[in-house]
């Protein structure tokens, strides 16, 4: 008897990235650019976002400001 195929319902995830040159980005929480330093080695997160299993929306956050509006994506992988 074959197995019936399940889908994979996705869920929304975060994830931690250096800040590039050229970034154009907003934060979701604060509204301020995300922007890049020459001289700083700032980190953003960046949200995959699901709604109904199905992917919705990319959410970008400065580091501090994911952890001040309480990780809604979950804990970001490195």
């Amino acid at each position: 008897m074959a197995k019936a195929a399940t889908k994979t319902k996705w869920k929304s995830r975060a994830v931690t990235r250096l800040i590039e040159a050229g970034s154009m980005t907003e934060c979701s929480y604060c509204e301020e650019r995300v922007k890049f330093k020459a001289r700083e080695r700032h980190q953003q997160v960046i949200c995959n976002v699901y709604v109904n299993g199905a992917w919705d929306r990319v959410e970008h956050f400065h580091e501090p400001c994911y952890s001040e509006a309480g990780q809604p994506f979950g804990e970001p992988v490195d």
